[in-house]
C-alpha cells in the first residue's frame, strides 16, 4: 500500500520525517500509514482548488518568499492533503522553520527530500508502489474468484463463501435473505431481531447498504442480487466506515458468487415446494395416486412402505397461521430428532409427514416437545402441533392428513395444549373431523345460512345472540347481560333462530345442532 511510511523507507529517496502528525491521528490510525492517492507537486501558495484528499504535496517553496508558510499548510489541510514533502535546493538546504512550526500544530505530516533528488524521483517511486499495489488486488481477487468459484460448484454453499473469506479477513459475517432466514454465518450468532430488521430493510427500494441493528450495532449490507432484485444480504456486523478498502471489495465479490448460490438456493426450493404441495393433493385425492405418492417420499427420503404419521403446526393467536419461519423451526427440530420428513408449508398449516415406529403417544411427545423448542425461538405466535393417526404406509395417510389438520385446527381455537393427538380431542370434535370439508360445509351453512341472511338483510344480530346462549351454558339472565338487551328481547330472537332454522336452542336436540353447526364452521373456515 502506498503511504508516506513507504516512500520514507526506500533508502534511494533519503526522506526524513520532520513531523509525523500522529499527535493529531484519528480513530487510532497513524497518519504515516494512511494510504495515498496520489502525489501532486505544486508552487502555489493556496493550492486547495488542486489537490485532492489523501494526495501527498511535494512543494520546493518557492510560494515561501514574503509568504506564511501558516497559510500554505492551512490551505493543504483545507484540501485534505495527506501531507507536505518539501524538496531542499541549493538556495534552501534547510526546511524553513515556520513550515515545520505549522506543520506540527496542524497535525500534518512533514517529509524532508534532499537537494540530489528530484521529485520525480519519489513521483517513479510511488508509481512502482502503486502498480505493485494494483497487480497484488488483481491476484488476490482473481485467486479469490477461483475459490469462491470452487466452492459453489462443490456444494460448499453460503458456508463455504464465507469459509474463503475467512482465510484472509477475520470480520463476522452472515448472509440473511428477504425471509430472515439466516444462511450462513461465520464469527457471529446473529438474534432474530438481527434477521428481521435486515429482511425489512432488503424489501426497502432501493435497500439500504448500511442498517443500525440496535443491540447488535451497526452492519453494512452487501446485496446479494438475483433476478428478482436484492433478495439476500452479506452483512458485516460493522459500520461500512470500520471496513479497510480491502475488506470492502472482498465482501463485494463474495457478494456476486452468492447470488448464484442464492438463486439456485431459491429455485430448488421453489421447486421442491410444488414437489411438496403437489404431494399433499395426491395424499388428499385418496387410492388414486396412491403410487405417485410412494415415489414422492422416497424422493424425499421418507420410505413409503412403514408407518407413518402426520403432524400439522400453526401460530396460535398470530395474523397468519403459517408461515416460512414455522416450516423452518419443524424441519430443523424433526432434523435434530434424526427423523427424515417431508415439511410442506402452507398459509394454514405447515404438515410433516415421517416415519414412525413406536406408539401414538409417543408421536404427541414428540410434537410437544418440537411445539416447546420451537416456542423458544422469536417467532410471531404460539406454536401448537396436532397429530394424526399413525397409517400403516403411504396408502393410508389421507386419514393421518386429515386427523393432524383437524386436531391443530381445534388447537389454534383452544387454549392451553400445545400439542394433541386427534384421539385426544372431545367427541364432538372427532365426529366433525371425520367428514369431508364439504361435508362439514354443506351442515353448517344449513344451520348458520338463515342466520347470516336474516342479519345481513334487518341488521340483527341473531347468530351473535345464539353464539353468546351457547357460550353461558344455556342461561338466560347472564346471556341477556352479555348482549346488554332484556330477557324478553332475548327469548324474541331465539325464537327467530328457531324459526329460521327449524332448531330451538331451548332444547337439547336443537342446541347440539347449532353448537356441531359452529363447531363445523369454524373448522372449514379456519382452511
Amino acid at each position: 500500500m502506498l503511504t508516506i511510511r513507504s516512500l520514507v523507507k526506500v533508502r534511494s529517496l533519503g526522506l526524513r520525517v520532520l513531523v509525523s502528525g500522529a499527535e493529531e491521528e484519528s480513530a487510532g490510525s497513524d497518519p504515516l500509514d494512511m494510504p495515498l492517492r496520489w502525489l501532486h507537486n505544486t508552487e502555489l501558495l493556496d493550492p486547495s482548488g488542486y489537490v485532492q484528499d489523501r494526495e501527498l504535496v511535494l512543494t520546493n517553496g518557492l510560494w515561501h518568499d514574503g509568504a506564511n508558510a501558516a497559510e500554505f499548510v492551512s490551505n493543504v489541510a483545507r484540501a485534505d492533503g495527506a501531507g507536505i514533502v518539501f524538496g531542499l535546493l541549493d538556495s534552501t538546504p534547510v526546511t524553513p522553520p515556520d513550515l515545520v512550526e505549522a506543520c506540527a500544530a496542524a497535525g500534518l505530516p512533514l517529509v524532508e527530500l534532499a537537494v540530489a533528488v528530484p521529485f520525480t524521483e519519489v513521483t517513479r517511486q510511488a508509481a512502482a508502489q502503486l502498480a505493485e499495489q494494483r497487480q497484488r488486488v488483481l491476484v488476490d481477487t482473481v485467486r479469490r474468484g477461483n475459490d469462491l468459484a470452487a466452492a459453489i460448484s462443490r456444494g460448499a454453499g453460503a458456508t463455504g463463501v464465507l469459509k474463503v473469506l475467512r482465510k484472509e479477513h477475520r470480520v463476522p459475517l452472515v448472509v440473511i435473505d428477504r425471509m430472515a432466514r439466516v444462511l450462513a454465518a461465520d464469527g457471529v450468532r446473529p438474534t432474530a431481531e438481527d434477521a428481521r430488521c435486515v429482511a425489512e430493510g432488503l424489501k426497502r427500494h432501493p435497500p439500504p447498504l448500511e442498517l443500525d441493528l440496535g443491540p447488535s450495532g451497526r452492519a453494512g449490507l452487501f446485496l446479494v442480487n438475483t433476478l428478482g432484485g436484492a433478495d439476500a444480504a452479506l452483512v458485516c456486523l460493522r459500520p461500512l466506515e470500520k471496513l479497510h478498502e480491502a475488506e470492502r471489495e472482498a465482501l463485494t465479490q463474495a457478494a456476486h458468487y452468492l447470488s448464484l448460490e442464492v438463486a439456485r438456493t431459491e429455485l430448488m426450493r421453489a421447486i421442491e415446494a410444488r414437489f411438496a404441495h403437489e404431494l399433499l393433493e395426491m395424499i388428499l385425492s385418496g387410492s388414486r395416486a396412491a403410487g405417485e405418492v410412494a415415489s414422492r417420499l422416497e424422493a424425499f427420503g421418507v420410505r413409503p412402505d412403514g408407518p407413518l404419521v402426520v403432524a400439522a403446526g400453526a401460530l396460535r393467536g398470530a395474523e397468519v397461521a403459517s408461515d416460512g419461519a414455522l416450516g423452518n423451526l419443524i424441519g430443523d427440530s424433526l432434523a435434530a430428532e434424526g427423523i427424515p420428513a417431508v415439511v410442506i408449508g402452507g398459509s394454514q398449516d405447515t404438515v410433516a409427514i415421517f416415519p414412525w415406529h413406536e406408539h401414538a403417544d409417543a408421536a404427541t411427545t414428540l410434537a410437544r416437545r418440537i411445539a416447546d423448542a420451537t416456542g423458544e425461538e422469536d417467532i410471531s405466535g404460539e406454536v401448537v402441533i396436532g397429530v394424526g393417526g399413525i397409517a400403516e404406509n403411504s396408502r393410508d395417510l389421507r386419514t393421518s392428513l386429515r386427523q393432524a389438520r383437524d386436531a391443530c385446527l381445534v388447537l389454534r381455537r383452544a387454549s392451553g395444549r400445545r400439542a394433541a393427538n386427534f384421539s385426544e380431542l372431545s367427541s364432538h370434535r372427532l365426529l366433525l373431523g371425520a367428514q369431508d370439508d364439504d361435508v362439514r360445509r354443506r351442515f353448517a351453512d344449513g344451520v348458520l345460512g338463515p342466520l347470516r341472511r336474516h342479519d345481513g338483510n334487518r341488521g340483527s344480530q341473531l347468530e351473535a345472540t345464539v353464539r353468546t346462549f351457547l357460550e353461558h351454558d344455556g342461561h338466560w339472565a347472564a346471556t341477556a347481560a352479555e348482549l346488554f338487551i332484556h330477557v324478553n328481547t332475548l327469548r324474541n330472537r331465539l325464537a327467530k333462530v328457531a324459526e329460521l332454522t327449524g332448531n330451538d336452542v331451548t332444547t337439547t336436540e336443537g342446541r347440539v345442532d347449532v353448537f356441531l353447526a359452529i363447531e363445523a364452521d369454524a373448522l372449514v373456515g379456519q382452511r
